[in-house]
């Protein structure tokens, strides 16, 4: 059996394994924190590098193992075509030739892609959503991602745009986000804002156990020390909790109503808020979309945890070869 390399860039970690072309299991997969502060070529090596490590653990495992090519997934927007990155907010690249970098300097084909739609595919391929026709996906990370997979193979969009839910407008006058624009999802609900949200609740003088959990330094208070203090029954961090849910579930009920899935898979840290989330998130999502899309789909948790991204990559590379 022959093998993809996968790589998975995202805000916060970087992440390769070698994936199995019939998605049967990973070898190898690796994963470090991104330092966006170090530059490009620096995020390059430390790539390289991963990638080096996947290869000799393939080797070691699977003895004869040949590697067809490397998918990659990064944070757009990108142009799949020339392999492109045009803009990363959250990374500060501009007009990053990523594809050709990476190819070259591991002497592969590859491919380009953003980085939530192989997360979605990922799941469709192997993972939640593997039974499902109509996918739409939301990664919640560092910032909001999405993808949009229709009768099983990725929508790009005319402009390799498509699937971008985390700059979907759901207050015109609402917080600044990091794309330029004012009240997209992504300034409300992503990780970073699901944990500043709690720090100005508690600066406002709100009272929580979340100052306690962070040893009283509210700058680190995370959307994971969040997630903690909800389940162990704070009040304050239930509420930012479930407005997290109010916030997701008014985006993607606005999608259901245009797409019209049958499944809608939510990856990222934010699962591990578990029920608090998805339970008020589901009754959100009922309340304002149409009631036939919200009876043709359901709304579950991602099950590749850390790795739908990489299995997704690998997914998309093969995609691409295939119609070329």
């Amino acid at each position: 059996m022959n093998w993809v390399l996968g790589i998975d860039i995202g805000g916060t970690n970087l992440v390769v394994g070698a994936v199995a072309i019939d998605g049967s299991r990973v070898v190898g997969n690796h994963s470090r924190p991104t330092d966006a502060s170090r530059g490009p070529d620096a995020i390059v090596d430390d790539l390289v590098a991963m990638a080096s490590h996947a290869r000799d653990q393939l080797a070691r495992e699977v003895p004869g193992a040949a590697l067809e090519g490397v998918g990659i997934g990064a944070p757009g927007p990108l142009d799949t075509k020339t392999g492109i990155i045009a803009l990363t907010p959250n990374l500060g690249w501009v007009n990053m030739p990523l594809r050709a970098r990476l190819g070259e300097r591991l002497d592969l084909p590859a491919a380009l892609d953003n980085d939530a739609n192989c997360a979605v595919l990922g799941e469709a391929w192997v993972g939640a959503a593997r039974e499902a026709r109509y996918v739409l996906g939301v990664t919640i990370g560092t910032g909001i991602g999405g993808g949009i997979v229709l009768d099983r193979r990725l929508h790009h969009g005319a402009s390799d745009c498509a699937g971008e839910i985390g700059h979907i407008t759901i207050d015109m006058d609402g917080r600044r986000c990091g794309c330029g624009n004012y009240g997209c999802l992504e300034a409300y609900a992503s990780g970073p804002a699901i944990a500043m949200r709690a720090r100005e609740q508690i600066r406002s003088g709100a009272e929580s156990r979340l100052a306690d959990l962070v040893g009283g330094d509210l700058e680190a208070v995370t959307a994971q020390t969040v997630y903690e203090a909800a389940s162990i029954g704070d009040d304050l961090a239930r509420d930012v909790v479930r407005a997290t849910a109010q916030y997701l579930g008014t985006g993607i009920a606005n999608l259901l109503n245009v797409f019209n899935p049958d499944l809608v898979v939510v990856m990222g840290g934010v699962t591990q808020a578990g029920d608090g989330l998805f339970e008020p998130l589901r009754r959100v999502v009922a309340q304002r979309a149409f009631k036939p899309a919200v009876d043709a789909c359901r709304i579950v948790p991602g099950t590749l945890s850390g790795l739908a991204g990489v299995y997704g990559a690998a997914r998309m590379f093969l995609d691409q070869r295939d119609a070329a």
